[in-house]
């Protein structure tokens, strides 16, 4: 039975996505996600505490994992980062879990960085209904993660990344195919071995190998948690490199409510030295936007002009001088 590598990071890649020999894999199916636990094969039997360290034990893998793929990670976001300095999207396709981790990590994006809705978007089988209550059928038709990406005008200057913690989801496959042939490029995220037809489709595979789940084939779980830990890297990452955050804050967020109000008074208070009063005042003027009132703070203009300098510096405001 096979355990999660935790190789250095300085590894080879590819040396950690090699499957092992053929004998050693459970004779009914060779993907990870699918084989069982040997360390819970007894979890119905324990108590609850038993269970929670159990799982907790199991849990604890997940980060080694999601290292281990690092390069490819960082690769992504420079294909992400390419694709919205053209003008183009990322698009997380996926279904089950796979696609609501991608419509929740898609739908956070505009509150937290002020993108436009279209800028990250999450695709899932099924649709709508599909996130409130299993669609488990839609996951099987390629055709329709195809026409989700004519939908959508898939073009080059877009990255289309698959969510598929089995790597074997026929909607994901069909999605990225037609992502292709109109001239996306594409990035498959999984927790099984690549094979290599995967590995020569896509401009990246990432494939954090978790092991087998504590309750077999429930990938909701490590294969879930490994999946939320890269989409917050690769959106966060392309969200640091596109200028909407200063030092380590989010000031490119709009004040929408009580606690980004304060928020983002607070940020002022801390990047340009002033006071309450004053923070609340440059918000107002800034029309509720932080990072236009810190240029605004910083240079003495207003709103018009902070803004004019935002967009001549690429929305990097450390750029600023």
């Amino acid at each position: 039975m096979p355990e999660v590598k935790q190789e250095p990071a300085s590894q080879s890649m590819d040396a950690t996505r090699k499957p092992p020999p053929a004998a050693a894999r459970p004779p009914l199916d060779a993907r990870l996600t699918e084989q069982r636990n040997p360390r819970s094969m007894r979890i119905d039997q324990l108590s609850s505490l038993e269970i929670v360290d159990l799982v907790n034990a199991e849990d604890r893998l997940v980060a080694a994992a999601v290292s281990d793929e690092r390069v490819q990670i960082a690769r992504a976001i420079d294909l992400v980062v390419d694709g919205f300095r053209r003008g183009g999207r990322l698009i997380y396709v996926g279904a089950g879990t796979s696609g609501r981790l991608g419509v929740l990590d898609a739908s956070e994006m505009p509150p937290t960085y002020r993108t436009d809705p279209e800028m990250v978007q999450g695709v899932m089988a099924g649709g709508y209904e599909a996130l409130l209550r299993a669609q488990e059928g839609a996951e099987d038709h390629p055709e329709d993660g195809a026409a989700a990406m004519d939908e959508r005008s898939i073009d080059d200057k877009d990255f289309v990344l698959g969510i598929a913690a089995s790597g074997t989801t026929p909607y994901v496959h069909g999605a990225l195919k037609r992502a292709r042939e109109r001239g996306a490029r594409t990035g498959f995220l999984l927790c099984t071995y690549p094979s290599e037809e995967l590995l020569q489709a896509h401009d990246v595979v990432i494939a954090p190998l978790v092991g087998p789940e504590v309750v077999t084939g429930s990938t909701r779980m490590k294969a879930g948690t490994a999946t939320k830990m890269v989409l917050n890297m690769l959106s966060t990452g392309a969200m640091v490199r596109m200028g909407k955050v200063y030092g380590n804050l989010m000031v490119d967020l709009q004040v929408t409510c009580q606690k980004l109000q304060d928020r983002g008074e607070r940020i002022l208070m801390e990047t340009v030295g002033v006071d309450r009063a004053e923070a609340e005042r440059l918000l107002e003027a800034s029309g509720g936007h932080v990072k236009t009132a810190i240029v605004m703070k910083r240079f003495g203009v207003d709103a018009a002009e902070a803004r004019r300098k935002i967009e001549q510096a690429g929305g990097a405001i450390g750029a600023l001088k």
